[in-house]
């Protein structure tokens, strides 16, 4: 199948980083795998990620994990497209944490600025900064706390019923997207 569009989550791979609020992007791809997936997640070593494939209404549509680290995901997202031929800026999402938004909060912007983002970042310097993206609000971290610690430390269970509440929109906003 030739995707349409390809969706990509981006973290950090392994267990210590499961349940961290840098890879609340695992949790918004997996609701739409319940919702669009088609079949088992595969690993694909050409693209050093999982894959599945889903469909969004008649439209192919490719999930993909990168297995990569956080601030290489661009090498992922660059082999995909490259395979695919595809247009970034008409045929990918990027799903990932911003902690300029509040908590559960969920923005689609079709292009702009990596912000301190080293995901998005890695993204930006091989594409440029006209792709979409579906920014995950985590809120402000608390006073005083190092970033870096905060956003990969694990998120905590009120957080998580926040996320679960607001993934439940994300179908409806890629369907949005697609139409």
């Amino acid at each position: 199948m030739k995707p349409t569009l390809v969706i990509f989550r981006i973290g950090n791979p392994g267990s210590p980083y499961e349940r961290t609020r840098h890879n609340v992007g695992f949790i918004a791809i997996d609701a739409l795998s319940s919702e669009f997936g088609e079949g088992d997640w595969q690993d694909k070593q050409k693209f050093d990620a999982y894959i599945q494939e889903a469909r969004v209404g008649v439209v192919p549509v490719l999930l993909v994990k990168p297995k990569t680290y956080m601030n290489l995901s661009g090498d992922c997202v660059r082999k995909v497209v490259e395979f695919y031929k595809l247009d970034p800026a008409a045929q990918i999402i990027v799903l990932s944490d911003d902690i300029d938004i509040p908590l559960g909060e969920l923005r689609l912007r079709k292009k702009g600025g990596p912000g301190t983002h080293n995901g998005l970042k890695s993204i930006v310097n091989i594409y440029g900064e006209d792709f979409t993206r579906i920014r995950i609000g985590l809120g402000d971290p608390p006073p005083g706390s190092d970033l870096s610690n905060w956003v990969l430390s694990a998120m905590a269970a009120e957080e998580k019923e926040v996320f679960s509440k607001s993934f439940e929109k994300l179908p409806a906003m890629i369907q949005d997207f697609v139409i």
